[in-house]
């Protein structure tokens, strides 16, 4: 009986993958059809609806068309792997709104099970990193898969193959190598922050526990305070709470993120130098014999976009449905896109061995 329901689950996983794949690529053939010149005249719509959904289709469209920037990483997966075929291809992922749905509640941020199967389909074939705001441990509780690395905090929290590292500062790697493990290497270029993050967290909490739908997230070495469910009318509210208890710590930056103010260490780390970081202790820092993929959502992920072109080295691909600035030189609509791309891959390099 227990072989029949996991054989009955991996049916229904093949099957929703299938149905994914098939609803991104009719969406993308009506992309590749579609003439993105913006000044010619479009036919009446027939409502103001239509109309809306219209024009942001088409500013999509026009965004997306810009060839130089950010095209669609489906219609550009056969050319973007075709100087892959001699390099070890490593994989970095975002997991809010990259590997999950954006969802009011953080704590229900859940992965499908579809999802998850293309993940580890990937992570079989390539090394595989999720880099997230949330705590490190939070994410395998989501993600709940052995085969890939995990970091947390805005990259101040990654599990890591212990090695040494030339381009890392000498005195946060001293840092990294206190803690041992069999297999790997704590390290936490933050560490000294532990208890003023602790400490301002409770502040927080007592603060604005007086405003309805806000969540104050503890991330370990950042925290993330959450107003998606918060009435606009309080936003200003919130912000000069956190802001007044900010002012008695001036060790920490304050950024802003998806209808989340983030509050973390002012030190010079972030998911760009965790990438650097992480390419260099697995040993795929050459620019010769590694192609990186780092697909994300968030305005974080920027820092590792432009760590990518820096180097020019890889593929930095936003995920967003609407236009925006960004480092990323390709893009993918939403999570359903993303696991196509991932199921691409992973069908890319089984059907080349």
């Amino acid at each position: 009986m227990g072989l029949e329901r996991l054989r009955a689950q991996e049916i229904e996983t093949n099957s929703t993958e299938k149905e994914v794949i098939d609803e991104n690529e009719e969406r993308i053939a009506k992309m590749s059809s579609r003439d993105c010149r913006c000044d010619e005249p479009t036919r009446e719509l027939q409502s103001n609806e239509d109309a809306v959904e219209s024009s942001a289709e088409e500013a999509y469209a026009a965004w997306m068309a810009r060839f130089d920037h950010h095209p669609s990483a489906l219609i550009a997966f056969d050319r973007m792997m075709s100087i892959a075929k001699e390099k070890m291809v490593v994989v970095f992922l975002d997991y809010d709104g990259t590997l999950s749905p954006i969802v009011d509640d953080p704590d229900r941020a859940f992965m499908s099970d579809s999802m998850r199967s293309a993940v580890n389909k990937v992570a079989q074939y390539f090394p595989t990193c999720i880099i997230s705001g949330r705590r490190r441990d939070k994410v395998y509780e989501f993600v709940k898969l052995t085969n890939v690395y995990y970091v947390g905090s805005h990259g101040m929290d990654i599990m890591a193959p212990l090695k040494p590292v030339d381009e890392i500062d000498s005195a946060l790697h001293e840092q990294a190598i206190k803690e041992k493990g069999n297999e790997g290497v704590l390290f936490q270029p933050a560490e000294e922050y532990l208890p003023m993050i602790e400490e301002v967290y409770s502040e927080l909490k007592e603060k604005t526990k007086e405003i309805q739908g806000v969540l104050i997230e503890n991330n370990k070495f950042c925290i993330s305070v959450h107003f998606r469910r918060v009435d606009e009318e309080d936003w200003s509210l919130l912000e000069n709470q956190v802001m007044d208890t900010m002012k008695n710590y001036p060790a920490l930056l304050i950024t802003r993120g998806r209808k989340v103010i983030e509050i973390r260490p002012s030190i010079k780390w972030d998911k760009g130098r965790a990438l650097e970081y992480l390419l260099e202790t697995l040993g795929f820092g050459n620019n010769d014999e590694t192609l990186p993929l780092y697909i994300g959502d968030d305005r974080t992920d920027e820092d590792a976009f432009k760590v990518l072109q820096r180097r020019g080295q890889g593929y930095p691909i936003i995920v967003s449905s609407v236009p925006k600035d960004t480092e990323a030189s390709y893009s993918l609509r939403d999570p359903s896109e993303v696991m196509s791309f991932l199921l691409h891959l992973f069908r890319w390099k089984r059907d080349s061995s």
